[in-house]
């Protein structure tokens, strides 16, 4: 009886089992599936480096396991054990060394004066794997270690990647093509020719055990040049590249604007964190990218320099006859950047590559589907019962789309019949906002209450709060007491600071009061949080405010300041208007519009006096606010705005 365990996964840790393919007692034969592996970068199957009968299982699905943890115990045919790699015997081979440190995880060049051939490193497959993706182009400028290509057999899939910084000069694959080791990928034009290039030599069956793989360790300064990657954005799902404002050979300084981001909720610019001339651009305008991921490189006046040392990863024993999928799938865990989703048009899909593989025959977009398996993958029954879904759909008539809600379409006008036109693209903040407003308008039963404030005595205490404002160094305007006011209305009536979630048909009324707060910027509307507003004394919420909206007007904003609110409020009071119906910007279930003070005759029981009124329009869902809990909550509001030492109590 021999264990076998979980041989060379590269520095992945804690991967995931997702799938156990036997049980105690099945008999396997030398490369069947025991059970499939699946980290953040790639899915792997580990086989059966021998045939027997399976003993005790040591994992199960869902638990996470190590290299050398063990699997199963094999009872192998003929009562033979199969023993571990040793160290010894690989260096007892000095003409195998080399193309056992071969790693997948860097391809093999041969340099041509300054233009090396970049070719297909060993995937461990001899049958030839598929280029499911080619993701540069001639002239494209690349950083060492970007990704080149990515490849997929029927059990792994990886990512190639440059070896070295360069200019694409020529494209020798293309996606569909079949490749094997040795075959050309492109050539890529170097500054230096120094790149130690490593030669293309077919491994022998004695080199087919792991050998510790050489990895490239880089510092992010090297002889006076910066790389400088991607910060964190707040979004793991990755921002969109929406302007490069450099190019190579600028010269910038420190803080200087390189590149301009924009996920679903705001837009950024990133800085240089140093002066210095731009050497390269590793992004380009619609590019997706990710934190960690390369923006260019800046050789800076004055940078610490370090020197790339090649770190040697140390491999755990392995099975004598570790299969060519093990040492894929240790290829694809070496690699530095995010794998991506070949087919999916956002987002990162948990997906074997038998199913990335059926979803690329059927033409569906796993992006789409919603997954059962561990980690939310996607499995084939997964595939299977959306792509039937789909159909019954399309047979029974039923639109499959969701803009529109089967409300018929305006037609097309051709406005260039009637005079000049412009056309103006939408930025990604408008198309977003436009799709938004249009979803909550749609499925929102939504009322508009209407009301005023007499907001006359808290005016005059505003304008004598200026001096001392003015030595904070805060602009004290209405909208922190409206703020302020509105979180005191929602502690007393907690079912407007709710939601609804209708698939269990239940009320979610939250334990905390958050304030959204719309700021017009010429990019479009921005919406910044005030979070536990409750809690806040007027000057802490003025100055938030002010900070915030500056924020959004420079687009400086971080996701995490616009998410979480549980209640909105859109004030036009400094433009005009005296009442509109605001959206109700689901899942939040009530928005607040505020339109212009305007002074009005007030009957005071003997006469009419001069009061300055601000009109309140309070927007709500019906499904979660009554009639009569809107109709109090502007009550409230009037009476708190009214006599704001009412906040006090």
């Amino acid at each position: 009886m021999t264990t076998i365990r979980v041989p060379d996964i590269g520095d992945a840790s804690n991967v995931t089992v997702i799938e156990v393919a036997v049980s105690p007692g099945d008999t396997v034969a030398e490369g069947d599936t025991l059970i499939v592996l699946e980290s953040d970068k790639a899915s792997m199957e580990i086989p059966a480096d021998a045939s027997g009968v399976v003993g005790t299982l040591h994992v199960k699905e869902g638990s996470e396991v190590n290299e050398g943890d063990p699997i199963c115990d094999l009872d192998v045919a003929g009562g033979s054990a199969s023993a571990p790699v040793a160290a010894a015997p690989v260096e007892a081979m000095p003409e195998q060394a080399a193309p056992a440190q071969a790693s997948a995880s860097a391809p093999a060049s041969t340099a041509q004066g300054g233009t090396e051939r970049v070719t297909v490193p060993d995937t461990g497959n001899a049958d030839g794997v598929t280029v499911i993706e080619v993701s540069v182009a001639v002239g494209d400028t690349v950083a060492e270690g970007d990704t080149l290509i990515v490849l997929e057999s029927d059990k792994a899939s990886m990512e190639i990647p440059a070896p070295a910084a360069g200019v694409i000069h020529a494209l020798l694959v293309q996606e569909g093509a079949q490749v094997v080791q040795g075959d050309p990928i492109c050539d890529l034009t170097t500054e230096s020719t120094n790149t130690n290039p490593v030669a293309s030599i077919a491994p022998s069956p004695a080199a087919a055990a792991p050998a510790p793989a050489i990895e490239s360790v880089s510092a992010p300064t090297v002889g006076g040049v910066e790389s400088v990657v991607v910060p964190d954005t707040g979004n793991a799902d990755g921002v969109t590249v929406i302007e490069i404002a450099v190019a190579v050979g600028d010269t910038v300084s420190e803080g200087d604007t390189l590149i301009v981001l924009e996920s679903d909720k705001a837009s950024m610019e990133i800085p240089s964190p140093v002066s210095g001339k731009i050497l390269s651009l590793a992004v380009k305008e619609g590019s997706s990218v990710v934190q960690g991921d390369l923006i260019g490189t800046v050789e800076g006046a004055s940078v610490p320099t370090s020197q790339t040392a090649p770190a040697v990863a140390q491999s755990a024993p392995a099975p004598a006859t570790q299969s060519a999928p093990a040492q894929a799938a240790s290829s694809v865990a070496s690699v530095e950047q995010p794998s991506s989703a070949p087919v999916a048009s956002g987002g990162h899909v948990h997906a074997g590559p038998a199913v990335r593989a059926l979803a690329r025959e059927l033409g569906v977009d796993l992006s789409l589907i919603g997954g059962s398996g561990p980690r939310g993958r996607i499995t084939k029954d997964d595939l299977h019962l959306f792509v039937k879904s789909q159909l019954q759909k399309a047979q029974s008539g039923v639109s499959t789309g969701v803009v529109g809600s089967g409300i018929p379409a305006i037609p097309a006008v051709d406005f260039a019949a009637f005079g000049p036109i412009e056309r103006m693209p939408m930025s990604k903040i408008h198309k977003l906002t436009a799709d938004n407003m249009t979803r909550c308008l749609l499925n929102v039963p939504a009322v508009t209450q209407f009301d005023e404030a007499d907001i006359t005595e808290l005016e005059d205490f505003r304008k004598s709060m200026k001096a001392d404002a003015e030595k904070r160094g805060v602009k004290l305007t209405p909208l922190p007491f409206l703020i302020k006011a509105s979180a005191y209305a929602l502690s007393a009536l907690p079912q407007v600071n709710a939601s609804i979630d209708p698939d269990a048909s239940e009320i979610i009324r939250k334990g905390y009061i958050h304030i959204g707060i719309a700021v017009d910027t010429p990019d479009g509307l921005m919406v910044p949080v005030i979070r536990d507003a409750d809690q806040k004394g007027i000057w802490e919420i003025a100055a938030e405010a002010a900070e915030l909206a500056d924020k959004a007007k420079n687009k400086k904003l971080k996701p995490a300041e616009m998410q979480g609110a549980t209640f909105t409020i859109s004030s036009l009071g400094s433009i005009g208007g005296t009442a509109f119906t605001p959206i109700v910007p689901a899942p939040q279930a009530a928005i607040l519009g505020v339109s212009k003070a305007s002074m009005k005759p007030i009957w005071d029981g003997a006469q009419f006096q001069p009061r300055l009124m601000l009109p309140l329009c309070l927007s709500y869902d019906h499904r979660v606010i009554n009639g009569g809990d809107g109709a109090r909550f502007t009550s409230i509001l009037g009476k708190v705005l009214g006599d704001i030492r009412q906040l006090l109590f």
